[in-house]
């Protein structure tokens, strides 16, 4: 089965274990470190993450909030490197599939053969590129759907119709849909418009649409999920929580739990 086809699989898998929409932690490899970190991605497996977002530490990580930039600076000032975060990433690709979070310097500077290499022999599903425009992507994409992976593009409330249905058509495993303009973060509640923004984006692809940047509680993810999200994403509550907890491995656990269950 290719990364494709285990992304497929695993959203209509959640639909049909009774759940509204998919859900798809975020985790940032090596956080809080290297042992803690391995402890967590089992958690999220364990707790009925659907699928995972493996983040991979960046110096610049320009999509990101102060919570995660400070994770990848501590995960960086620890010398995890990409190659630690695909070994973390391979015995949780095993359990579910797992879309890695990573910017394009990281991916240049290995060489995209290389990275894409790299992904398939720790199992992952697919790969998330938050500064790689619609304009550069067509080489990494020919190379993503050679090998099976894909290459998940995202969409903010301010993209533009036609630049949208551009993205939808080229979208692999799901379609990123940002729920608010700025970076990741917790909210206290999502955007009023997000229906109208996940209807846009679900009309310009045939992939599901998968909402993150502001999902942070139970509350939050299901209101993801009655806006029409096939997917919901909550990133920094479960970084913090990771930072803070004396268990974060039990703290994450917890959250993930309790997040799934209100999206039955």
């Amino acid at each position: 089965m290719t990364g494709v086809e285990r992304i497929a699989e695993a959203f209509a898998r959640a639909r049909a274990d009774g759940r509204r929409a998919a859900l798809m932690p975020y985790m940032m490899g090596g956080f809080p470190d290297l042992e803690r970190s391995r402890a967590i991605a089992a958690a999220y497996a364990e707790a009925g993450a659907d699928l995972v977002e493996l983040g991979v530490p960046f110096s610049d990580p320009l999509a990101d909030g102060p919570v995660i930039h400070a994770a990848a600076t501590r995960s960086l000032a620890a010398a995890v490197t990409l190659e630690d975060v695909l070994g973390l990433c391979e015995p949780l690709a095993a359990r579910v599939p797992v879309v890695l979070m990573c910017y394009v310097n990281a991916i240049l500077a290995r060489g995209v053969e290389r990275f894409l290499d790299g992904l398939l022999r720790a199992g992952a599903s697919g790969v998330i590129v938050p500064d790689l425009p619609l304009e550069e992507a067509e080489a990494m994409l020919a190379r993503c759907d050679e090998r099976g992976l894909a290459l998940v593009p995202l969409v903010a409330p301010t993209t533009p119709e036609e630049r949208m249905a551009r993205i939808g058509a080229r979208a692999r495993g799901f379609l990123y849909t940002v729920s608010v303009t700025g970076t990741t973060g917790e909210r206290a509640h999502v955007d009023g418009q997000l229906a109208r923004v996940v209807a846009r984006a679900a009309a310009r692809t045939s992939v599901p649409v998968a909402v993150g940047f502001g999902i942070s509680g139970p509350e939050q993810a299901a209101a993801a999920a009655d806006a029409g999200a096939d997917g919901v994403i909550v990133g920094t509550r479960l970084v913090r929580l990771a930072g803070e907890a004396d268990d974060p491995a039990a703290a994450v656990g917890a959250a993930v739990r309790e997040l799934g269950d209100a999206l039955r």
